[in-house]
């Protein structure tokens, strides 16, 4: 017991110091963690009460702000210890190099999160393809971009691996053209086909009239002439119009009396003479 009170007698300023700056650091920290919450909490708020921030951006500025005041609170309590910030800032700039180096890949994957998010290729709840993938764009993170595909599938893409394909977006321009191809014997009536699909083109609502509907021979085929009905749609009405309008076609133009053909061959059997002259002379 003596001792310890001779040890507390004669180090009892430097445990009282020691024990301050521990408080301080355990405040600062909780403080931190606080302020990080709170940080993220107000640009969620402000996200959903301005709608301004796409949602992909809102988790790269969360994940942001809470690294800024983490490391602000870092700062503070080196500062505490009396540490020299100085140094510590040219030794993490070194050791920064080292670690870029080892990192490269997902450093590049960063990189290309934040071009990605500066350039808007698609935004969230857009219907893209990339490279051989296609879905719809669920979360653009730091390292990966998550997609959702039409059967439910998750999709988790390196950033660097969208950034370096090319990026086709169903959604961006908020419209659609639909291709309805229908093939017609050459023995029908080309004028009559083309009346049944303007007529159909002009009874259709969820049509756009700019661009207005078109029907035109797209091509001569070998067992058809293919007549197209091309029209625009919103990008909500377009699968369902799509395969509504390929049952309609079909129907109307079986009830106009034209025939849609199958591929046909004509096969032409040349008897070998040789082979005939044998036959004979066996007989």
């Amino acid at each position: 017991m003596k001792m310890i009170v001779e040890f507390w007698n004669s180090h009892s300023e430097s445990i009282i110091g020691i024990g301050y700056k521990a408080l301080l650091c355990v405040a600062i920290l909780f403080a931190s963690t606080l302020v990080a919450k709170g940080v993220r909490r107000s640009i969620n708020k402000a996200n959903d009460r301005f709608e301004k921030l796409d949602a992909t951006l809102v988790p790269i500025l969360c994940a942001t702000a809470t690294y800024v005041v983490y490391i602000i609170g870092g700062v503070f309590i080196l500062d505490i210890f009396g540490v020299n910030t100085t140094s510590i800032i040219a030794l993490l700039g070194a050791a920064g190099i080292a670690v870029g180096l080892a990192l490269k890949d997902t450093l590049s994957n960063i990189a290309a999160g934040v071009m990605l998010l500066f350039l808007r290729p698609f935004r969230s709840g857009d219907f893209v393809e990339i490279g051989s993938v296609m879905g719809s764009v669920r979360e653009i993170n730091l390292f990966t971009t998550i997609l959702e595909t039409f059967d439910g599938l998750y999709i988790s893409s390196p950033n660097s691996v969208i950034w370096g394909n090319s990026v086709k977006n169903y959604t961006r321009n908020g419209k659609r053209r639909m291709d309805i191809v229908i093939g017609i014997a050459y023995s029908d009536s080309i004028d009559t086909g083309l009346d049944v699909l303007k007529r159909i083109a002009v009874e259709e609502p969820r049509f756009l009239q700019d661009p207005a509907p078109e029907t035109m021979v797209v091509s001569l085929a070998e067992s058809s002439v293919n007549l197209q009905l091309r029209g625009w749609t919103t990008i909500g009405d377009y699968w369902q119009t799509c395969w509504d309008l390929n049952k309609r076609v079909k129907e109307e133009i079986e009830k106009a009396g034209l025939t849609i053909p199958f591929p046909q061959r004509s096969v032409h059997v040349v008897a070998n003479p040789g082979t005939a002259e044998a036959a004979e002379a066996g007989a």
